[in-house]
């Protein structure tokens, strides 16, 4: 048994791709904040605590658990906890690597690889909110792996579809821009030009997990933002 989604329409572009009484998942927009930050802009966890209470006419606070994140010019799904239960059980789901979430991205260079396991050592620079790829180990460094390949030849570009066994700041971003393959629009991470909106083209596209209380398999996917590079991936 399986369930796959069927995207509800809400109130404050808010995409929900999936919702039962345990989980929410939503498909973030690029400029959304998973969670609060210095920026004091409003997080997406904020507008999706508004659009619960305001559906089921909640009268008090509305619990709402954070799992993971995607950074800020990323789209894509992200999974919140609606119970206490269903959080302590995704962050045991998510901590035991089974999750398996396919990202989208558009380059310019293509990779000298149809399809390749990237395996580097990633650093983290706090000051300036940057990763860097080391081939060998370094001191405090973390093991980064991802899969990945070529799904599409676009006029210009080209659409690659990646699977993730680690999941470490800026991951996608970096170890692709180590191999010469910068994401369109990631002017921290090589590509020579940003995009209007300040997104990147970086998709979050689709997620599988089991379901922490019914057991049953989920699968979404993430519809990709509407614009002429990402339309001609479809």
């Amino acid at each position: 048994m399986s369930s796959s989604n069927k995207i509800l329409s809400t109130p404050q572009n808010l995409q929900v791709l999936f919702e039962d009484n345990h989980i929410v998942i939503v498909n973030k927009r690029s400029g959304d904040i998973v969670q609060g930050d210095k920026t004091g802009d409003t997080p997406l966890s904020d507008v999706v605590k508004a659009y619960i209470k305001n559906k089921y006419n909640k009268p008090g606070n509305v619990y709402l658990g954070v799992i993971h994140r995607l950074d800020r010019p990323t789209t894509g799904i992200v999974i919140f906890a609606k119970t206490s239960k269903s959080l302590s059980r995704l962050n045991k789901i998510f901590a035991d690597k089974k999750v398996r979430k396919t990202y989208w991205a558009v380059v310019k260079q293509r990779p000298s690889k149809t399809a390749d396991t990237l395996i580097h050592w990633l650093k983290k620079n706090t000051k300036n909110n940057k990763s860097f790829a080391h081939h060998k180990e370094i001191k405090d460094s973390k093991k980064a792996i991802l899969h990945y390949k070529i799904i599409k030849s676009l006029d210009r570009y080209y659409l690659l579809e990646i699977n993730l066994e680690t999941g470490r700041h800026h991951q996608i971003r970096c170890q692709l821009s180590s191999i010469g393959a910068s994401i369109k629009g990631d002017l921290k991470y090589g590509f020579d030009r940003s995009n209007k909106d300040a997104s990147i083209h970086l998709h979050s596209r689709k997620i599988e997990f089991t379901h922490p209380v019914s057991k049953v398999k989920i699968t979404v996917t993430a519809p990709t933002p509407k614009d002429v590079i990402w339309d001609a991936c479809l």
